[in-house]
């Protein structure tokens, strides 16, 4: 899951980049509102959490442009701006929940998780593919009655993949959901990390259910007969 956080605080930011990245989310940071706009337009974000107070465009501001270009991704809006006017004005401008600053970090957390899982079935509690089960409240993954262990990039490759069962994706796809905004060159990266999960989901001798299409990229489907 691919979440972009624009705040402008120079320690906020990076907080909540590293914390959200240590929950799996690949999460790229900026701080301006011209730049959010730019970004929300492009890239094909799975949430937004956004500062109201930004340079050059307000929050409110970028949510009515990206919501006027017709992004409809889940869009957080973070201020310290706590008066019932300022949150009616954020919720008209195309906002789906409002935060008011100073917040727990783990309210955030959970206010994503509801937010993300609002986006339809495929965002349905837990995930599955044959024996294979990931459950995005606990980030406990399992094959049959195996947990499995996997770091924060396994995790969000793995998520991507259950999410898009039997479909194709491609290098420039996972690189997009699973890395962060600005990576470059990531084929051979992208490569190392799908060896390392197929790994770890097939060490207890269960079959492979990662194919590699060549010059395509990878799918998770059945196993050949």
């Amino acid at each position: 899951m691919r979440i972009l956080v624009v705040e402008d605080d120079p320690r906020l930011g990076p907080s909540l980049k590293k914390g959200l990245e240590a929950s799996h989310y690949a999460v790229d940071l900026l701080t301006d509102g011209e730049e959010a706009v730019a970004a929300g337009l492009t890239v094909d974000y799975d949430l937004v959490i956004l500062d109201v107070m930004l340079p050059h465009l307000t929050g409110f501001e970028v949510c009515r442009q990206l919501r006027d270009g017709q992004r409809t991704m889940p869009i957080l809006l973070l201020t310290a701006l706590g008066e019932v006017d300022h949150r009616v004005q954020g919720l008209d401008s195309g906002a789906d929940d409002y935060l008011v600053k100073p917040f727990a970090f783990r309210e955030l957390e959970a206010r994503v998780r509801a937010l993300l899982r609002r986006e339809g079935p495929s965002k349905s509690p837990d995930l599955r593919f044959m024996d294979v089960v990931l459950d995005p409240r606990t980030h406990e993954v399992r094959r049959g009655d195996r947990v499995i262990p996997l770091s924060s990039k396994e995790y969000a490759l793995l998520d991507l993949l259950l999410r898009h069962p039997r479909q194709v994706l491609s290098r420039a796809t996972i690189a997009d959901h699973v890395w962060d905004y600005d990576a470059d060159n990531l084929s051979n990266v992208i490569d190392v990390y799908i060896r390392y999960l197929r790994r770890k989901l097939c060490e207890g001798g269960e079959p492979d259910i990662i194919h590699t299409l060549r010059g395509s990229g990878y799918m998770l489907r059945e196993p050949a007969e």
